[in-house]
């Protein structure tokens, strides 16, 4: 296959957890990936069911990958560097945005700004986005958790008025008025 096509390619699951260990993701990571794409999967599958048009493949390849950028940091930089090993792996802009967009709620502009990064939205757009942002937060460790108790840590970590707060809660209101989680 020639390199201009292989950056459209989204990869097998299989190179997709190689690529994980390749980079250097901890066991507990990739487990984490794993059932943050079952869970996303399980969601997008439901919304294909109520007749959404979602692309399954890319759901269960951008949540297993939403996290390789843990492999060299766990703070919420792990998504710019999550999305730059992903880059350089060539692999697909919707792999990336997954990446760089799951993180919170998402990330404002503004955000972005005081936080070092390149200044734009990293808010989740695409539906298969919201799906994995969504199903990162309904996922601590290896186990599902309730909306709520993700959001009870993130008051704690950030403050009860933090912005990313009231996404995470919009994005779960729109999940839960589309599908029955």
């Amino acid at each position: 296959m020639d390199k201009s096509k292989l950056s459209y390619r989204i990869p097998s699951r299989e190179d997709a957890l190689q690529l994980l260990v390749k980079s250097g993701c901890e066991k507990n990571v990739i487990e984490h990936c794993k059932t943050v794409s079952q869970l996303a999967v399980k969601i997008a599958k439901k919304l294909k069911n109520n007749g959404f048009n979602v692309d399954l493949r890319l759901v269960e390849i951008g949540a297993l990958l939403h996290d390789i950028g843990r492999s060299k940091t766990h703070t919420v930089h792990h998504a710019i560097i999550g999305a730059n090993i992903a880059r350089e792996a060539g692999l697909p802009e919707a792999i990336i945005k997954i990446i760089e967009r799951h993180v919170g709620g998402g990330i404002t502009s503004q955000e972005a700004r005081k936080l070092g990064w390149p200044v734009r939205d990293y808010i989740p757009e695409t539906l298969e986005e919201k799906i994995v942002c969504y199903a990162d937060k309904l996922i601590e460790g290896n186990r599902q958790v309730p909306i709520e108790r993700t959001i009870e840590k993130l008051a704690a970590e950030l403050g009860e008025n933090h912005p990313a707060i009231e996404r995470i809660k919009r994005l779960h209101k729109e999940f839960t008025s589309m599908v029955d989680i």
